[in-house]
């Protein structure tokens, strides 16, 4: 399948605003001055030898540059290939219009070629819809609290371990007064983990948390998979509840439909599903029937082969087409290329500096690094110590364009967005 991407893109148009003035007065000279000012590398992915021949031919006639991977002129019949295109956005968009002419060339390639254009410089979307929130992007990162509601959490903060212990606390209490009863056993569990949920959630909020993302099913490596019922009986109570005492919107982690169904009829707003519709597309058709968003996350199911990123964008460019053929609209959706899942610490390592490449496909992007075994594999640190390397991934992700950060220190993360916002955002 044909994938266009942008390599490592950099804006100069603000760096160039006072050239251009110069250069003209005239909008339209100043204009067309940024557009050839504006230097992109981008790669076109596994098409014929001969429309990569004639992509470079084109490049090369309009000033631009062009080089062919393993290119030969007597292999032009040969497997497809890529090209890596360079140029101003002028001389792309001119060699996109020349090959549309060309009837060996097939006409989605011009079209991809435009999109990853238009993407990097409008930078996608304007807001994020997501039930009866829409939240504006670009003006601040917006800061995802993680409230898990399971008892094997990665970082030690399920909820309902401790409410587990708060049970046993009141059954101690409850069977000295004699007047325990086992049968509302269940009932007290549930009321409990409930109520630590909200006071959680709650503080999260206080502490500056826009979103709130409920998990009941652990996805930590080794993690124990529990059934559909069992995790929807885990959060919809807490869904239950929080969309009443909270302003703000809550998503639900999870990769079931059944459990999305359950809650967003229970009123939940976002779907984060880490398989990003590929494994249950069912969850776009429902999110699209609430109104609800969804996060798409790259997951892989082998080992990433070839280059990193353009598996990644690869397979969020699938993630959003099942999405929008489910009938969500485009600002329904936020990416996510899956730091921590099915990737090496290198290849983790490699996603982070190559972050900004994300913007090609035109949707925001979320971020979930908060105390992942990358940080402390680097730092050779226990869970509960990756507080600074979790801010450091926070800082590069917001300065390579990132819109969401996942976190668990709400709280110290807040200072951390604020700080960051303040250096690299345009006001």
């Amino acid at each position: 399948m044909v994938n266009v991407r942008i390599v490592y893109p950099r804006d100069l148009t603000k760096a160039m605003s006072g050239t251009c003035k110069v250069a003209s007065d005239d909008v339209d000279g100043g204009l067309s001055f940024e557009s050839k000012a504006f230097h992109l590398c981008m790669v076109v992915e596994d098409v014929s030898c001969s429309v990569a021949d004639i992509i470079r031919q084109e490049m090369l006639r309009v000033g631009g540059n062009a080089v062919i991977s393993n290119y030969s002129s007597t292999n032009t019949l040969a497997a497809n290939t890529d090209v890596l295109v360079m140029g101003n956005f002028g001389q792309i968009d001119s060699m996109r219009v020349n090959i549309l002419s060309k009837p060996e060339v097939p006409a989605d390639i011009g079209s991809k070629i435009q999109f990853a254009t238009q993407a990097i410089e409008q930078n996608g979307s304007s807001f994020f819809r997501c039930g009866k929130y829409r939240l504006e992007l670009g003006k601040k990162t917006y800061i995802m609290g993680i409230l898990n509601v399971t008892p094997d959490s990665f970082s030690g903060d399920g909820l309902l371990l401790a409410a587990a212990e708060e049970q046993n606390n009141i059954t101690l209490k409850n069977t000295l007064s004699n007047s325990s009863s086992s049968s509302s056993q269940c009932d007290v569990d549930k009321d409990l983990l409930i109520d630590a949920a909200c006071r959680k959630a709650e503080r999260m909020v206080a502490d500056g948390a826009d979103i709130i993302d409920v998990g009941g099913e652990s996805t930590r490596p080794g993690y124990t998979a529990v059934d559909d019922h069992e995790e929807s009986d885990r959060v919809i109570g807490v869904v239950e509840k929080l969309v009443k005492t909270l302003n703000v919107p809550i998503s639900v982690d999870t990769s079931k439909s059944y459990v999305a169904e359950n809650v967003l009829k229970a009123g939940a707003h976002i779907i984060n599903d880490v398989n990003g519709l590929l494994k249950d597309p069912k969850i776009g058709k429902l999110a699209a029937s609430y109104g609800a968003g969804v996060i798409v996350m790259h997951n892989p199911d082998e080992p990433i082969q070839g280059d990193t990123m353009s598996c990644i964008v690869a397979s969020l460019r699938k993630s959003v087409d099942v999405a929008l053929k489910s009938g969500l609209s485009p600002d329904n959706v936020v990416l996510d290329p899956g730091i921590g899942f099915g990737k090496t610490l290198e290849q983790n390592l490699e996603v982070m500096r190559r972050l900004d490449e994300l913007k090609c496909i035109g949707y925001p992007v979320l971020l979930g690094t908060s105390k992942k075994s990358m940080i402390g594999k680097v730092l050779n640190l226990p869970v509960n110590e990756r507080f600074e390397g979790t801010a450091a991934t926070v800082t590069l992700g917001i300065a390579k364009g990132i819109d969401f950060v996942r976190v668990h220190d709400v709280k110290e993360i807040c200072k951390v967005v604020k700080m960051s916002d303040a250096m690299i955002r345009k006001k």
